[in-house]
């Protein structure tokens, strides 16, 4: 070995001073009241909605804006009062969760038989497959004019268009979620013996759950867009059996359809009005019915965290 072979360093000890004794705090403590308050989940949203309702009434009040392009919180909340109260904004409410719930339950049937077909044969699978790739990125409401052109001006024609926004993403999520299954609960379901439809409802089903819910989520979401554009078009003219235009029709048709008649006649507070009534029923929806849901299976079995 050379001479100038490199050394190894050799650092010094070194020895720290004497360590104090840790100090673990408190285990355990009485929260405080504006903890506990903040702990809570509704409130801390609520306040959320308080803050964007004030940031909305000082930036329409302080600001140099006309109330015709963009009103005031209190003037939509006076509109929306008048609206439920005296112009039956309920009934154009449920107009359209009529019609909802007729195009939902169809397209969550048609995908279900979709995705079933998808999962016992190769050829449904490519089947589902190839027709999500192909209609799914297709807006719903671009098929409302040969909607109108073969169905003609009926509650058929936005049924039809519905459909579109619901079968795709709802079999497309639930296809995802049982392909994503684990081999190991497969073999479980046939050891027991199971096969075609119990199969599918007691091993797949709560397996892919989670990814069930959310395609069930997002296809309610799409449908109720899209009914608002479509009732934005000609809501009133479907609504109305008596066969009289919205405006002449009284309280016939939809939300979208209220929206685009108080537009027409520049009552902005109440287009506003019925905008924010759009959205407390998305919220009412998602909240009593999927956050139920899923509180009660996905966050109870354990598959997702609260």
């Amino acid at each position: 070995m050379s001479d100038h072979a490199v050394q190894p360093y050799l650092r010094e000890e070194f020895e720290g001073d004497e360590i104090g004794e840790a100090v673990v705090g408190d285990v355990e403590r009485r929260l405080s009241v504006w903890e506990r308050i903040s702990n809570i989940d509704a409130v801390r949203k609520f306040s959320v909605l308080i803050t964007l309702v004030v940031a909305w009434e000082l930036y329409s009040r302080i600001g140099d804006i006309n109330e015709l392009m963009f009103p005031t919180f209190s003037a939509t909340g006076t509109a929306l009062y008048s609206a439920l109260v005296y112009e039956g904004l309920m009934t154009n409410v449920w107009n359209s969760l009529s019609l909802l719930l007729m195009g939902y339950a169809i397209g969550v049937g048609i995908a279900a038989v979709l995705v079933v077909f998808g999962v016992w044969t190769r050829f449904g699978s490519d089947l589902l497959t190839t027709l999500t790739a192909m209609l799914n990125p297709l807006p719903a409401i671009a098929l409302l004019p040969m909607a109108m052109l073969w169905f003609g001006l009926g509650p058929a024609a936005i049924v039809f268009t519905l459909l579109h926004s619901i079968i795709w993403p709802v079999a497309l999520n639930t296809h995802s979620g049982f392909m994503g299954v684990s081999e190991t609960q497969r073999m479980v379901g046939r050891n027991y013996g199971l096969r075609g439809l119990p199969y599918i409802y007691k091993i797949l089903i709560p397996a892919a759950f989670p990814s069930i819910l959310t395609g069930l989520r997002i296809g309610w979401a799409f449908a109720w867009r899209t009914l608002i554009a479509a009732e934005l078009v000609f809501g009133g003219q479907v609504a109305d059996t008596s066969g009289q235009l919205g405006a002449e029709g009284g309280n016939a048709g939809g939300l979208g359809w209220i929206i685009f008649q108080n537009q027409m006649e520049n009552q902005t507070p109440y287009v506003f009005a019925g905008l924010f009534a759009v959205i407390l029923v998305g919220i009412i929806l998602e909240n009593g019915i999927f956050r139920n849901i899923e509180d009660r299976t996905i966050r109870r079995w354990g598959m997702q965290v609260a």
